[in-house]
């Protein structure tokens, strides 16, 4: 039989008493992984290893769930987070480490904490007021019913386990019993006295008008319906049956029985002292009650019915009844017209004057004025001569109209009054709405600063809003208007908005002066990459030719290359980004970029070894402008013309560089390359 660590200790202190167990304990600090934590502290020692290890084929998540019985008993019914699918089966130890220390926490929470675990994963998603509630206020020992909670091994109360599903396992059944235990088919979560689950009108009677307000102890705790006491003495609500055939089981007949039980024939739920049509029906009249005249007081027309005039008013006309509000004012086509040409019986507001016939005015409504309230235009008058000029309704008829600010407030601060139309909205408007402005790129055009490549692309309050992000700041005295937008902006030039790495050096009077400035070598659709290219190169002190015409830039000028200057995170001035000096020397000498493999061989030349006495720009070899006949000290003639040259020009054999060739110098003697012929 093999012993393990924890084993052998519990051996040594059995057979050979303290004084191994004191020498075990010394091994057991190099064989525990660490203390227990505080839940586990008295589960420490060298003899309880076992307690939870257990031993032989008998597996560790088999001996937690011996001890935390609980726990077991999710498992078996599937129920809880560990019991579900995802966690069944789990080792413990996944999400209950130990031996890291008294004041370890023993949870590793799957979400990280427990306020951030996802109760879905305990099979019961937490909605509504459930969501709001704090883990405590729930996982409390008062409210743990279930078995789970009588077999914890925890010694104190409380803990994650132990509660029910069920609504009364936590909340008081205020109905005491009286109806169905699930809560959840009248009520939500969110609030009690709200029950979107119950509708009255599944009953034998649904509640209407003033019913629907009434509480529902009112009629189900009435004394009528004597309702018996639970054992706490508390009314047991009767829900059926409740007596409702006739008004009076529940109101008190105030007539005495002088007009029958039928309260219905004369009375509504809306108020008993509205009179429901079914007991006079107005449409039986030469004037049928529609719209608001239908909730007029019958005294309002008839007053007490004392008189032929007040028993059948006149009503063929507005005006007979209602007063001309408008003093006047109100009409068409020169001529006045009664109150139904622009109001109906459901209200006079809104005014039912459409958009189409306002189409027969003066002015036709369009656009965003289509939508606009008639009070928006057709406001009222406060001023002390209002009831003669517009009548008691105060309303103005005809607002004035033939200018947008007429109606509509500069709100550009006067910034346009010197223009010709004196900043007329429509000049960059359209009724359609204010955004997007109508002032488009062919009219930025005719500015200082025509819009193109990017700068057509950005947001008109990129450069004249207010905030202006990454821009200068606007000058603190100039009046923007409520719209906060600036007009005239000083900044034209690329440099006024956009950081010059060049330092001023390209811009008209700098060092090297470029007549269009930045344009020279980029345009407005993007810095980079440059459009400087090959023609544009010719305009500078070295012309690109040859084999210069497909280098790469950054292979000349260092300071492009990635990592010579930080990350850019935007070229304009107040940005934060900082551009590393681009200078741009010009680099006239081919040894300024290239290093030259032959050394000091040719500096006696009057040439002093000029790489392009013998290169051309194409490549360096073949040498196309070196002629031996002319420019060197040994004519190649004869039989010489086919010699290859690395026959007498061979590797100075002590550089180690197969490109350090030895031109010169060399002896011209015929011996020097051939050898005595042999005999």
């Amino acid at each position: 039989m093999r012993l393990g660590p924890c084993g052998v200790l519990i051996v040594l202190s059995l057979v050979l008493g303290p004084l191994a167990a004191e020498r075990g304990a010394r091994l057991w600090g190099q064989v525990s992984p660490g203390p227990l934590a505080r839940p586990h502290a008295e589960l420490e020692g060298t003899l309880k290893c076992t307690r939870c290890h257990g031993g032989g084929k008998e597996t560790m998540p088999g001996r937690c769930l011996s001890c935390h019985r609980d726990i077991a008993w999710l498992v078996e019914r599937d129920r809880g987070f560990h019991g579900s699918r995802d966690v069944k089966g789990t080792a413990c130890a996944t999400c209950h480490p130990d031996h890291a220390g008294r004041d370890f926490e023993l949870i590793r929470w799957p979400d990280g904490s427990a306020e951030k675990f996802d109760h879905r994963r305990a099979g019961w998603p937490l909605q509504q007021r459930h969501a709001e509630a704090r883990c405590e206020k729930c996982h409390s020992p008062r409210f743990q019913a279930s078995p789970a909670a009588h077999l914890s091994a925890r010694k104190t109360p409380g803990g994650w386990t132990g509660l029910e599903q069920e609504c009364t396992s936590c909340h008081e059944d205020v109905h005491r019993g009286a109806l169905d235990q699930d809560c959840t088919r009248c009520h939500d979560i969110g609030k009690w006295t709200v029950t979107p689950g119950f509708s009255h009108d599944t009953t034998a009677y649904p509640l209407t008008n003033r019913h629907a307000a009434v509480k529902c102890d009112k009629c189900h705790l009435d004394a009528r319906l004597s309702p018996r006491s639970d054992g706490r003495g508390h009314l047991i609500p009767v829900y059926k049956p409740v007596p409702h055939e006739a008004c009076t089981d529940c109101h008190q007949d105030v007539h005495n029985g002088q007009f029958g039980p039928a309260c219905t024939k004369c009375h509504s739920t809306r108020g008993w002292k509205q009179i429901d049509k079914q007991s006079f029906d107005h449409d039986r009249t030469r004037y049928p009650l529609r719209g608001q005249h239908a909730s007029v007081r019958c005294a309002s027309c008839h007053g007490d019915f004392a008189t032929p005039a007040s028993k059948k008013p006149a009503f063929q006309t507005c005006g007979a009844c209602h007063k001309d509000v408008h003093a006047g004012t109100a009409t068409l086509a020169g001529k006045p017209v009664d109150c139904d040409r622009c109001h109906t019986v459901s209200g006079f507001s809104p005014s039912s004057f459409t958009v189409d016939q306002h189409r027969n005015t003066k002015y036709a409504l369009e656009g965003k004025h289509a939508a606009v309230r008639c009070s928006a235009c057709h406001r009222k008058d406060s001023s002390p001569s209002t009831a003669t000029k517009w009548g008691s309704a105060k309303v103005v008829i005809r607002p004035g109209y033939t200018k947008c600010l007429d109606c509509h407030a500069d709100d550009h601060g006067g910034q346009l009054i010197s223009q010709a139309t004196h900043g007329e909205c429509a000049d960059c408007h359209r009724v359609l709405g204010w955004k997007p402005s109508s002032f488009d790129r062919s009219a930025h055009a005719k500015l200082r600063l025509p819009l193109d490549g990017h700068h057509a692309e950005i947001a008109c309050r990129a450069c004249h809003g207010a905030d202006r992000i990454g821009l200068p700041a606007l000058p603190p005295k100039v009046r923007l208007g409520k719209a906060a937008f600036l007009f005239k902006v000083a900044e034209v030039e690329c440099a006024a908005c956009h950081l010059d790495p060049h330092q001023g050096r390209f811009d008209p009077g700098g060092a090297r002066a470029k007549e269009r400035s930045c344009l020279t070598c980029h345009d407005t659709r993007s810095f980079r990459p440059s459009t400087a290219d090959v023609t544009v190169h010719a305009r500078f002190a070295f012309a690109l030719e040859g084999a210069h015409r497909a280098t790469a830039c950054v292979s000349c000028h260092a300071e492009l290359k990635p990592g010579a200057a930080p990350p850019a995170r935007s070229s304009l001035v107040g940005g934060g980004a900082r551009f590393g000096p681009l200078q741009f020397e010009a680099k006239q000498e081919c040894v300024a970029c290239h290093k030259s493999p032959h050394g000091d061989q040719f500096a006696a030349r009057k040439d002093r070894g000029r790489c392009e006495a013998c290169h051309d720009l194409d490549a360096f070899a073949p040498a196309s402008r070196f002629d031996h006949d002319r420019d060197a000290a040994f004519s190649l003639k004869g039989a010489h013309e086919r010699v290859p040259c690395n026959q007498c020009h061979h590797v100075d054999p002590r550089g180690g560089n197969p490109q350090a060739v030895i031109y010169r110098p060399l002896s011209a003697k015929c011996e020097s390359c051939h050898g005595k012929e042999s005999k």
